[in-house]
């Protein structure tokens, strides 16, 4: 069972009224690959948030609350400051 941290970058788009829809989650090598990859994202999306998260990726376990690196503009509710 070994644990691995996993980079993932999301973007959100405006769907009708105030609701977002996700992109595809864009998987990155390190964290500052996937902070870049948000700052380009954020140019051209509503909202962006790149994350990172770690578990078993045999099993599919991985930590209940993400790693925020970056965000910027309209985002869920979960990636909001706690």
């Amino acid at each position: 069972m070994a644990r691995e941290t996993v980079y993932v970058v999301q973007g959100f788009r405006a769907g009708k009224g105030r609701r977002l829809l996700a992109d595809a989650p864009i998987s990155c090598k390190s964290a500052v690959a996937a902070q870049r990859t948000a700052e380009r994202l954020e140019l051209v999306r509503v909202g962006v948030v790149a994350f990172s998260t770690s578990g078993d990726v045999e099993t599919g376990d991985y930590d209940e609350e993400p790693v925020v690196l970056f965000k910027a503009g309209q985002v869920p509710v979960q990636f909001e400051d706690k």
